[in-house]
C-alpha cells in the first residue's frame, strides 16, 4: 500500500522555495491541506519564487491538483513566480487546462439564505417581466382579433371547427354531470336551511337564480380551466418543444394567428352555448332533490323556476361565461407560447394554465358580481 503524502518546505537561494511532494497524494488518503505552505510562506516574507521537486512521488490523482490549484491561487495573490517543470507532465498540462479559461467572476456563491430585501427585490422583478410578458401576449391577441376583423388573420377555419367541436360537444358530458351535482348541492343547502321557515318551496328560486347568474358560469369555466385550459398549454408547449412555433415564425406565418386565435374563438363560441346546458341541468338536479327528498312536485318547481328566472338573470350568466371564455383561452395559450424547451416544461406549463386560469374566473367573478349589483341588473 503506497505511503500517505508528504510536504516538505526547503530554502532555495536567497529568494526562492523548494516544495517536495512525495508519497501517494490520492483522494482514499485525507486531502492534502495547503495551510502549511502558507504558514512557511508568512514567516519568510522574502519569497519570490516556488519550484516543485516530484521524484519520490508514488501516486496521484485529483488529491494533488486540488493542492496545486490552491497553491496557484496563494502564489498569484502573493504575487510569487511559480515554477511547475518538477511537476508530472500530466500534473502540468492538467494545470494549463484548469487555467486556460478564467473562472467566471460571481461563479461561486456563498452558502446560505440571501437577505430578506434581495429576495423580495428578485422576486418584484420576476412578478413586474412576467406581467409585461403576459400583457404584451394579450396585445398580440388583440392585434390578432382586430385583424380577424379585417378579413386578414391567418389561420385555417377547419381548425376553428375542430377546436370547436373539441372544446364544445365533447366537453358536454362533463359539464352536465358537474352541474347536475351542483344543482343538487345547491338544493341541498337551501332547503335545509329553508325548511326552517317553511318555505322549501323557495328551493327552486334559489337553485335557478344561483345557476343563471353565477354558478353555472363558473363552474363550467373551471371545468374548462381544467380541462381545455391544460390542453391548450400542453399542445403549444410541445409545439414550442418540437420547434414548430419557430417554423411558423419563419414562414412568415403568425402564431398569434394560426395556433392561439382558433382557440380564443372557439372558447368565445361555445362557453356561452355550454353554460346553458349547465344551467338547464343545474336546475334539473335541485328538480330531482325537490322531488325526491321535500316532496316538491314536479309541476310546482318547473313554475317557480320560470316565475323567478328572468332574461336578466340569463343574460348575466351568458355574458360572464364569454369572459370566461377568453381567460381559460388567454391563460392556456399563453402558458403553452412560453412553455421551456423540455418535456418537464409542457407538464409545468399545463399546471400553471390550469392554475391560471382558475384564479382568474374566480377574481372576474367577484369583479363582475360587484359591477351587475351597482348597476342593479
Amino acid at each position: 500500500m503506497d505511503d500517505l503524502y508528504q510536504l516538505k518546505f526547503a530554502a532555495a537561494g536567497t529568494d526562492g522555495l523548494q516544495v517536495t511532494l512525495a508519497g501517494s497524494w490520492q483522494t482514499h488518503h485525507a486531502l492534502p491541506d495547503a495551510t502549511p505552505l502558507e504558514n512557511w510562506l508568512d514567516s519568510h516574507p522574502g519569497i519570490q519564487r516556488i519550484g516543485f521537486d516530484s521524484s519520490a512521488l508514488t501516486g496521484w490523482d485529483s488529491a494533488l491538483l486540488i493542492f496545486l490549484v490552491r497553491v496557484t491561487a496563494m502564489a498569484g495573490n502573493r504575487s510569487v513566480q511559480l515554477d511547475q517543470s518538477g511537476l508530472p507532465d500530466g500534473v502540468q498540462r492538467l494545470l494549463q487546462l484548469a487555467s486556460a479559461v478564467p473562472e467566471r467572476k460571481g461563479a461561486r456563491r456563498a452558502a446560505g439564505k440571501a437577505p430578506f430585501l434581495e429576495r423580495f427585490g428578485n422576486r418584484s422583478l420576476a412578478v413586474a417581466g412576467a406581467t409585461r410578458s403576459a400583457l404584451a401576449f394579450v396585445g398580440e391577441a388583440t392585434l390578432s382579433l382586430a385583424r380577424l376583423l379585417r378579413g386578414r388573420a391567418q389561420f385555417r377555419w377547419s381548425d376553428l371547427w375542430l377546436t370547436v367541436q373539441q372544446t364544445g360537444a365533447q366537453a358536454f358530458g362533463i359539464v352536465a354531470l358537474i352541474s347536475f351535482l351542483v344543482g343538487m348541492i345547491l338544493a341541498y343547502i337551501g332547503a335545509a336551511q329553508l325548511v326552517n321557515f317553511g318555505a322549501t318551496m323557495y328551493v327552486a328560486d334559489l337553485v335557478g337564480i344561483g345557476m343563471a347568474r353565477a354558478m353555472g358560469a363558473m363552474m363550467t369555466g373551471i371545468i374548462m380551466a381544467g380541462r381545455t385550459g391544460a390542453a391548450f398549454a400542453a399542445q403549444l408547449g410541445t409545439m414550442q418543444v418540437n420547434e414548430e412555433i419557430d417554423a411558423l415564425e419563419t414562414l412568415g406565418i403568425s402564431a398569434m394567428d394560426f395556433l392561439v386565435l382558433p382557440r380564443m374563438l372557439a372558447l368565445i363560441l361555445m362557453m356561452p352555448l355550454l353554460t346553458v346546458y349547465a344551467d338547464l341541468f343545474g336546475i334539473l338536479g335541485g328538480l330531482f332533490v325537490s322531488v325526491t327528498t321535500f316532496d316538491i312536485g314536479v309541476v310546482e318547481y318547473l313554475h317557480r323556476t320560470q316565475e323567478a328566472v328572468k332574461v336578466r338573470h340569463v343574460m348575466v350568466g351568458l355574458t360572464e361565461a364569454s369572459v370566461y371564455g377568453v381567460l381559460v383561452a388567454v391563460a392556456g395559450c399563453y402558458q403553452g407560447i412560453q412553455c421551456g424547451r423540455s418535456s418537464s416544461a409542457v407538464g409545468a406549463a399545463a399546471t400553471s394554465a390550469v392554475v391560471s386560469g382558475i384564479l382568474l374566473i374566480v377574481i372576474a367573478t367577484a369583479i363582475l358580481t360587484v359591477i351587475f349589483n351597482v348597476l342593479g341588473i
